[in-house]
C-alpha cells in the first residue's frame, strides 16, 4: 500500500529502542492484517475512519491517507469518507482528518499546506 517506505522509516526510527516492537508491528499489521483476501481501498477506508475517529493519530492517518491514493482512491472518495464521519465524531475530529486529507494531497502535489485542525 505504502511499499517500504513505512516499514523502513518504522525500523529506522525504533530500531535501536525497540526492534521486536516494528518487527511485530510489520509482521503483524502489514503481514497478516493487510495480507489477507480482501480489497486494499476498502482497508484504506477502514483505517481511515477508525483513525479520524480516534483522534490523535495524525502521522498513522497521513500514512493511510498516503496508501488509499496508492492502492487507487480518489481524493473525492478519500474526502467523502471524512465527511460521511461527522455526524459520527463530530466536526472537531473530522476536521483534523481533512486537515490531514489536504496536508497529503498538498505533498502529493507538491505543493506545502500550513492548514491546521483548528
Amino acid at each position: 500500500m505504502d511499499g517500504d517506505k513505512v516499514a523502513d522509516n518504522l525500523i529506522a526510527a525504533y530500531e535501536d529502542l525497540a526492534p521486536d516492537f516494528t518487527r511485530y508491528l510489520i509482521e503483524f499489521a502489514f503481514g497478516e492484517i493487510y495480507a489477507r483476501d480482501g480489497d486494499l481501498k476498502h482497508r484504506e477506508l477502514i483505517a481511515i475512519a477508525s483513525l479520524a475517529t480516534m483522534g490523535g493519530c495524525d502521522a498513522q492517518l497521513q500514512t493511510h491517507v498516503h496508501g488509499a491514493f496508492n492502492v487507487g482512491l480518489s481524493q473525492g472518495q478519500i474526502v467523502e469518507a471524512v465527511m460521511t464521519l461527522i455526524p459520527y465524531i463530530g466536526f472537531p475530529k473530522a476536521l483534523n482528518a481533512m486537515a490531514v486529507v489536504k496536508r497529503v494531497v498538498d505533498k502529493r502535489a507538491g505543493h506545502v499546506s500550513t492548514t491546521g485542525g483548528g
